[in-house]
């Protein structure tokens, strides 16, 4: 399948100032599949080592950072040549082995005609342990579960994603919006991790499609086991298990006392970080003013919490797929955190991070507030065709913003002081808003 990541590999593989790259991402979102996929495509040959897999491998690089001999080694376990330039190096699952990660600043100062990728789940997490990472020797890409656009191009819709893409006028055709419509219902349900959209577009069996989210979903608790402190394990569990319901809730505040009962912030607050250094959930933090730079005006105390893939987090809910693609009312209450998540998601793999959301005296609230270009933008999001934005007029009349964005499945784009734009379009708001 397409990613649009492939862009930025190769501009990393023809910068002057390459440095070995470290691909960052969840646990199961194509990392090893687009690196291969890379090599393959760009090279003339791959040498691939997984440390999870092969144990071994670490004594590679325990002895010494001699990188004459670590290629010489590594070429007789591939049992092919590597040559700078013409082989890629694919580190996989590296937070496995400090060693190797602290061989990446001698691979840059001493070998670095050679092109060496690194991948790894939980690399945020190795990162915070006691490991002599090399700050300023790596470059870092980060890898998400595909977005609605990869979705589209995957399934065969390059034209509609080129259409998204480019658009400019001031409303979407209505003879192309209920098709997008259609699709985005299905992203809802499919989510973004790569087997479970290859398996969706290939049989179109939403049990199969909810037997490969469960699996993905236990692999992640099972990494909780794995590589989390015995004493976190059950928190970890407790806060995951949580979020569906939090988010359900109307403010959608993340409350560390509803989580379970006896627990309190300061007995989660660890574990919680633990999720979010994984990249398996995204904190987004109240400001008090909506000024430049946001994090200066952050309120830490209070927060929401998102998962990483809107269809994993649609299966943890227990949202059957059929009443999500048919529109029934019966799930109106978790409409609205589906559409936050999928926002959410769609602005981080566009924007990067952090987000931010603000409240007034707990009277208005709008969902998200980002820095696009030199503009701080409030962004309303509606599941339906709602045409009402109370909270975010309130935030207009207090701070004026240049921009003021509502998002829904409005087809209307533009607008003066609010400025509308369809769910679909959102992780183009650089664009629109220059």
């Amino acid at each position: 399948m397409k990613r649009l990541v492939i862009n930025e590999l190769l501009k990393w593989k023809e910068s002057i100032n390459r440095k070995p790259l470290i691909l960052k991402g969840v646990r199961q979102c194509g990392k090893t599949y687009i690196l291969k996929k890379f090599g393959n495509e760009h090279y003339e040959n791959v040498a691939y080592f997984n440390f999870e897999q092969d144990k071994s491998l670490s004594k590679v690089f325990e002895s010494d950072y001699d990188i004459d001999r670590i290629i010489y080694e590594l070429s007789i376990i591939s049992k092919s040549k590597i040559e700078q330039g013409k082989t890629l190096i694919i580190l996989d699952e590296i937070q496995e082995c400090g060693s190797a990660l602290t061989s990446l600043k001698y691979f840059n100062e001493n070998g670095n005609g050679y092109h060496i990728v690194c991948a790894g789940s939980l690399l945020g997490i190795a990162l915070h342990k006691d490991v002599s990472f090399p700050v300023g020797k790596v470059d870092f890409i980060t890898l998400y579960p595909m977005s609605f656009y990869e979705f589209l191009i995957a399934a065969g819709e390059e034209d509609l994603y080129n259409y998204l893409l480019s658009f400019n006028g001031k409303a979407i055709s209505a003879a192309i919006a209920p098709r997008i419509n259609t699709l985005l219902k299905q992203y809802y349900v499919i989510g973004g991790m790569p087997e479970v959209v290859d398996n969706w577009l290939k049989n179109k069996d939403i049990q199969e499609v909810e037997r490969i989210q469960q699996q993905i979903i236990s692999s992640y608790e099972l990494d909780f086991a794995k590589h989390a402190d015995i004493k976190d394990f059950p928190k970890l569990t407790a806060i995951w298990s949580s979020i569906p319901s939090q988010l359900s809730k109307p403010n959608s505040k993340f409350i560390f006392s509803q989580v379970k009962k006896g627990y309190r912030a300061k007995d989660l607050e660890d574990a919680l970080e633990w999720l979010i250094d994984a990249g398996l959930v995204y904190k987004v933090t109240k400001i008090e003013k909506p000024f430049i730079p946001l994090s200066s005006y952050a309120d830490n105390s209070f927060f929401k919490i998102y998962l990483c893939d809107i269809g994993l987090l649609r299966k943890m809910a227990n949202v059957p797929a059929e009443i999500i693609i048919d529109s029934s009312n019966i799930y109106s209450e978790f409409k609205g955190a589906i559409s936050e998540n999928f926002v959410l998601n769609e602005l981080v793999k566009s924007m990067g991070g952090p987000l931010y959301y603000w409240t007034s005296d707990n009277s208005a609230e709008v969902d998200f507030v980002v820095q696009s270009n030199a503009n701080v933008v409030p962004i309303e999001v509606k599941s339906e065709t709602n045409v009402k934005a109370r909270s975010l007029s309130v935030y207009i009349d207090k701070y004026q913003p240049k921009y003021a964005v509502k998002t829904s499945l409005n087809v209307d784009v533009g607008g003066e002081k609010i400025y509308r734009l369809p769910l679909y379009l959102i992780n183009q708001i650089n664009r629109f808003t220059k």
